[in-house]
Protein backbone atom coordinates (compact mmCIF):
# COMPACT_ATOMS: atom_id res chain seq x y z
CA UNK A 1 0.00 0.00 0.00
CA UNK A 2 1.52 3.75 -1.30
CA UNK A 3 1.59 6.36 1.68
CA UNK A 4 0.70 9.97 0.78
CA UNK A 5 3.33 11.78 3.24
CA UNK A 6 2.33 14.94 3.40
CA UNK A 7 -1.66 15.24 2.73
CA UNK A 8 -2.67 17.15 5.72
CA UNK A 9 -3.84 14.07 7.75
CA UNK A 10 -2.72 12.77 11.30
CA UNK A 11 0.49 11.10 10.82
CA UNK A 12 3.93 10.31 13.04
CA UNK A 13 7.09 12.05 12.44
CA UNK A 14 10.21 10.83 13.22
CA UNK A 15 12.60 13.69 13.83
CA UNK A 16 16.47 13.48 14.32
CA UNK A 17 18.09 15.54 17.47
CA UNK A 18 22.03 16.62 17.84
CA UNK A 19 24.53 13.65 18.80
CA UNK A 20 26.32 16.54 20.32
CA UNK A 21 26.59 20.15 18.44
CA UNK A 22 23.11 21.36 19.29
CA UNK A 23 23.58 23.61 16.16
CA UNK A 24 22.88 20.11 13.74
CA UNK A 25 19.45 19.98 14.27
CA UNK A 26 17.50 21.52 11.09
CA UNK A 27 14.90 24.50 10.62
CA UNK A 28 12.48 22.03 9.62
CA UNK A 29 13.25 19.51 12.88
CA UNK A 30 12.67 22.60 14.77
CA UNK A 31 9.89 23.73 13.10
CA UNK A 32 7.82 20.66 13.79
CA UNK A 33 8.79 20.43 17.29
CA UNK A 34 7.01 23.97 17.91
CA UNK A 35 3.91 22.54 15.54
CA UNK A 36 3.04 19.01 16.51
CA UNK A 37 1.08 18.15 18.97
CA UNK A 38 2.54 15.94 20.87
CA UNK A 39 6.42 15.08 20.68
CA UNK A 40 7.13 11.70 22.44
CA UNK A 41 10.43 11.30 23.51
CA UNK A 42 12.66 8.89 25.32
CA UNK A 43 13.91 11.03 28.23
CA UNK A 44 11.48 13.92 28.82
CA UNK A 45 14.54 15.95 30.87
CA UNK A 46 16.83 15.56 27.53
CA UNK A 47 14.39 16.60 25.26
CA UNK A 48 13.08 19.53 27.92
CA UNK A 49 16.85 20.74 27.82
CA UNK A 50 17.10 20.86 23.97
CA UNK A 51 13.27 22.49 23.51
CA UNK A 52 14.29 24.94 26.18
CA UNK A 53 17.69 25.91 24.19
CA UNK A 54 15.31 27.04 21.34
CA UNK A 55 12.44 28.32 22.82
CA UNK A 56 10.20 25.64 22.17
CA UNK A 57 7.07 24.94 24.44
CA UNK A 58 5.45 21.73 23.73
CA UNK A 59 3.22 19.08 25.49
CA UNK A 60 5.92 15.87 25.98
CA UNK A 61 5.26 12.09 26.64
CA UNK A 62 7.79 9.35 27.62
CA UNK A 63 8.31 7.20 24.84
CA UNK A 64 11.32 4.63 25.77
CA UNK A 65 12.46 0.59 25.28
CA UNK A 66 10.45 0.15 28.21
CA UNK A 67 6.97 1.52 27.66
CA UNK A 68 7.13 1.67 23.74
CA UNK A 69 4.38 -1.51 23.42
CA UNK A 70 2.35 -0.12 26.27
CA UNK A 71 1.96 3.61 24.82
CA UNK A 72 1.33 2.90 21.05
CA UNK A 73 -2.54 1.98 21.55
CA UNK A 74 -2.44 5.91 22.72
CA UNK A 75 -0.62 6.82 20.02
CA UNK A 76 -3.27 5.14 17.75
CA UNK A 77 -5.66 7.17 19.65
CA UNK A 78 -3.75 10.21 19.16
CA UNK A 79 -3.87 9.89 15.19
CA UNK A 80 -7.66 9.26 15.30
CA UNK A 81 -8.07 12.10 16.48
CA UNK A 82 -6.84 13.99 14.10
CA UNK A 83 -3.47 15.10 16.12
CA UNK A 84 0.35 15.53 14.73
CA UNK A 85 3.05 13.57 16.75
CA UNK A 86 6.47 13.68 16.95
CA UNK A 87 8.62 11.49 18.03
CA UNK A 88 12.46 11.50 19.06
CA UNK A 89 15.34 9.88 21.13
CA UNK A 90 18.03 11.18 23.40
CA UNK A 91 20.36 11.57 20.61
CA UNK A 92 20.41 10.93 16.59
CA UNK A 93 17.37 9.68 14.11
CA UNK A 94 14.98 7.64 15.96
CA UNK A 95 14.89 4.00 15.58
CA UNK A 96 18.68 3.28 14.32
CA UNK A 97 19.85 1.72 17.66
CA UNK A 98 17.46 3.94 19.73
CA UNK A 99 13.39 3.42 20.74
CA UNK A 100 10.78 4.15 18.06
CA UNK A 101 10.10 0.74 15.93
CA UNK A 102 7.39 -0.70 17.92
CA UNK A 103 5.58 2.91 17.42
CA UNK A 104 6.16 3.28 13.81
CA UNK A 105 5.46 -0.07 12.71
CA UNK A 106 1.95 0.36 14.96
CA UNK A 107 0.92 3.56 13.12
CA UNK A 108 1.80 2.12 9.65
CA UNK A 109 -0.57 -0.90 10.45
CA UNK A 110 -3.23 1.63 10.97
CA UNK A 111 -2.75 3.30 8.07
CA UNK A 112 -1.55 6.50 8.98
CA UNK A 113 1.72 7.83 7.25
CA UNK A 114 5.15 7.39 8.99
CA UNK A 115 7.20 10.73 7.60
CA UNK A 116 10.89 10.45 8.71
CA UNK A 117 13.26 13.69 8.20
CA UNK A 118 16.93 13.51 7.01
CA UNK A 119 19.38 14.39 10.20
CA UNK A 120 21.90 13.74 12.87
CA UNK A 121 23.35 10.17 12.71
CA UNK A 122 26.39 9.09 14.49
CA UNK A 123 27.01 6.69 11.30
CA UNK A 124 27.40 8.32 8.46
CA UNK A 125 30.20 11.32 9.94
CA UNK A 126 31.60 8.05 10.73
CA UNK A 127 31.83 5.82 7.75
CA UNK A 128 32.98 8.85 5.79
CA UNK A 129 35.71 10.03 7.69
CA UNK A 130 37.13 6.98 8.12
CA UNK A 131 39.19 6.23 4.45
CA UNK A 132 37.45 3.03 4.11
CA UNK A 133 35.53 2.36 0.80
CA UNK A 134 32.20 3.69 1.21
CA UNK A 135 29.75 1.97 -0.69
CA UNK A 136 28.19 -1.00 -0.16
CA UNK A 137 28.49 -1.13 3.71
CA UNK A 138 26.50 -2.79 6.16
CA UNK A 139 25.13 -0.78 9.12
CA UNK A 140 24.89 -3.74 12.14
CA UNK A 141 24.61 -1.31 15.08
CA UNK A 142 25.38 -3.27 18.94
CA UNK A 143 26.93 -6.56 19.00
CA UNK A 144 26.04 -9.04 21.74
CA UNK A 145 27.38 -7.69 24.96
CA UNK A 146 28.19 -10.83 25.80
CA UNK A 147 31.51 -12.18 24.27
CA UNK A 148 30.70 -15.70 23.60
CA UNK A 149 27.12 -14.51 21.53
CA UNK A 150 29.20 -12.03 20.28
CA UNK A 151 31.73 -13.93 18.96
CA UNK A 152 29.25 -15.83 17.03
CA UNK A 153 27.46 -12.97 15.48
CA UNK A 154 31.15 -12.22 14.41
CA UNK A 155 31.94 -15.59 12.65
CA UNK A 156 28.49 -14.76 10.69
CA UNK A 157 29.55 -12.19 8.68
CA UNK A 158 33.70 -12.88 8.59
CA UNK A 159 33.23 -13.80 4.79
CA UNK A 160 31.13 -10.09 4.32
CA UNK A 161 33.18 -8.19 1.83
CA UNK A 162 32.20 -4.65 2.15
CA UNK A 163 32.74 -1.98 4.84
CA UNK A 164 31.06 -2.73 8.22
CA UNK A 165 29.96 -0.06 11.05
CA UNK A 166 29.02 -0.99 14.50
CA UNK A 167 28.00 0.86 17.60
CA UNK A 168 29.75 0.25 21.17
CA UNK A 169 30.37 1.39 24.87
CA UNK A 170 33.37 2.51 26.15
CA UNK A 171 33.37 -0.14 28.67
CA UNK A 172 33.23 -2.84 25.66
CA UNK A 173 35.15 -1.44 23.26
CA UNK A 174 38.78 -3.52 24.37
CA UNK A 175 36.93 -6.49 24.44
CA UNK A 176 34.98 -5.92 21.55
CA UNK A 177 37.85 -5.16 19.63
CA UNK A 178 39.74 -8.30 20.72
CA UNK A 179 36.93 -10.29 19.33
CA UNK A 180 36.95 -8.87 15.90
CA UNK A 181 41.04 -9.27 15.49
CA UNK A 182 40.52 -13.30 16.75
CA UNK A 183 37.11 -13.77 14.37
CA UNK A 184 38.19 -10.99 11.99
CA UNK A 185 41.68 -11.07 11.44
CA UNK A 186 43.84 -7.60 11.98
CA UNK A 187 41.82 -6.22 9.42
CA UNK A 188 41.80 -2.08 8.92
CA UNK A 189 39.60 0.04 11.51
CA UNK A 190 38.46 3.52 12.52
CA UNK A 191 37.12 3.84 15.70
CA UNK A 192 35.27 7.24 15.87
CA UNK A 193 34.10 9.09 19.53
CA UNK A 194 31.88 11.72 20.21
CA UNK A 195 31.25 12.31 16.83
CA UNK A 196 30.67 16.17 16.41
CA UNK A 197 30.95 17.74 19.95
CA UNK A 198 34.41 19.02 21.30
CA UNK A 199 36.67 16.30 21.65
CA UNK A 200 35.92 14.15 18.83
CA UNK A 201 38.56 12.06 17.73
CA UNK A 202 39.32 9.27 15.12
CA UNK A 203 41.22 6.31 15.62
CA UNK A 204 42.68 4.47 12.14
CA UNK A 205 44.68 1.73 11.66
CA UNK A 206 44.47 -2.18 11.78
CA UNK A 207 42.80 -3.47 15.18
CA UNK A 208 45.99 -4.35 16.87
CA UNK A 209 46.76 -0.58 16.12
CA UNK A 210 44.17 1.07 17.56
CA UNK A 211 43.85 -1.78 20.51
CA UNK A 212 47.00 -0.04 21.35
CA UNK A 213 46.69 3.56 20.92
CA UNK A 214 42.94 4.23 22.42
CA UNK A 215 43.86 3.33 26.13
CA UNK A 216 40.88 4.29 28.38
CA UNK A 217 37.77 6.33 25.79
CA UNK A 218 34.91 7.76 26.93
CA UNK A 219 31.42 8.29 25.00
CA UNK A 220 30.07 7.06 22.27
CA UNK A 221 31.80 5.00 20.07
CA UNK A 222 31.39 3.70 16.34
CA UNK A 223 33.92 0.84 14.86
CA UNK A 224 34.26 1.14 10.51
CA UNK A 225 35.63 -2.17 9.72
CA UNK A 226 37.14 -3.23 6.61
CA UNK A 227 35.16 -6.00 5.12
CA UNK A 228 36.59 -9.24 3.70
CA UNK A 229 39.52 -8.82 1.08
CA UNK A 230 40.82 -12.60 0.87
CA UNK A 231 40.60 -12.82 -2.76
CA UNK A 232 39.60 -16.80 -3.07
CA UNK A 233 39.94 -18.67 -5.80
CA UNK A 234 36.34 -20.91 -6.49
CA UNK A 235 37.14 -22.73 -9.24
CA UNK A 236 37.84 -25.73 -8.02
CA UNK A 237 34.70 -26.16 -6.04
CA UNK A 238 31.05 -26.14 -7.43
CA UNK A 239 28.46 -23.47 -7.80
CA UNK A 240 26.93 -25.39 -5.11
CA UNK A 241 29.32 -25.54 -2.72
CA UNK A 242 29.96 -21.97 -3.15
CA UNK A 243 26.29 -21.26 -2.08
CA UNK A 244 26.77 -23.86 0.75
CA UNK A 245 29.57 -21.14 2.46
CA UNK A 246 27.41 -18.38 2.74
CA UNK A 247 24.77 -20.05 4.07
CA UNK A 248 26.70 -22.16 6.82
CA UNK A 249 27.57 -18.26 7.51
CA UNK A 250 24.19 -17.52 7.99
CA UNK A 251 23.06 -16.18 5.08
CA UNK A 252 19.73 -16.60 3.94
CA UNK A 253 19.86 -18.37 0.45
CA UNK A 254 18.53 -15.28 -1.46
CA UNK A 255 21.92 -13.55 -0.44
CA UNK A 256 24.60 -16.24 -0.90
CA UNK A 257 23.01 -16.10 -4.50
CA UNK A 258 23.75 -13.04 -4.71
CA UNK A 259 27.11 -12.97 -3.29
CA UNK A 260 28.10 -16.02 -5.23
CA UNK A 261 26.82 -14.18 -8.55
CA UNK A 262 29.16 -10.81 -7.75
CA UNK A 263 31.96 -12.84 -6.59
CA UNK A 264 31.74 -15.18 -10.24
CA UNK A 265 31.04 -12.09 -12.21
CA UNK A 266 28.18 -14.11 -13.52
CA UNK A 267 24.33 -13.50 -13.33
CA UNK A 268 21.82 -14.48 -10.19
CA UNK A 269 19.52 -16.37 -12.77
CA UNK A 270 22.36 -18.81 -13.72
CA UNK A 271 23.67 -19.42 -10.09
CA UNK A 272 20.00 -19.56 -8.58
CA UNK A 273 19.45 -22.48 -11.16
CA UNK A 274 22.58 -24.25 -10.93
CA UNK A 275 22.16 -24.40 -7.43
CA UNK A 276 18.62 -25.72 -7.55
CA UNK A 277 19.53 -28.04 -10.13
CA UNK A 278 22.02 -29.63 -8.09
CA UNK A 279 20.99 -29.20 -4.44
Amino acid sequence: MSQKSYDGQACLYLIPTPIGNLGDITIRAINLLKSVDTILCEDTRVTGSLLKKYEIKNKLLSCHEYNEKKIKDKVIEMLKEGKKIGLVTDQGTPIISDPGYEIASEVIKNNYPVIGLPGATAFVPALITSGLPPSPFLFYGFLNPKSSKQKKELEIIKNYPYTMIFYEAPHRIVSTLTNMKEILGNRKIALAREISKLFEEIFRGTIEDVITEIGELKGELVIVVEGNKKTLDYSDISIQEHVKIYLDDGQTEKEAIKIVAKERNIPKSVVYKEYHINK
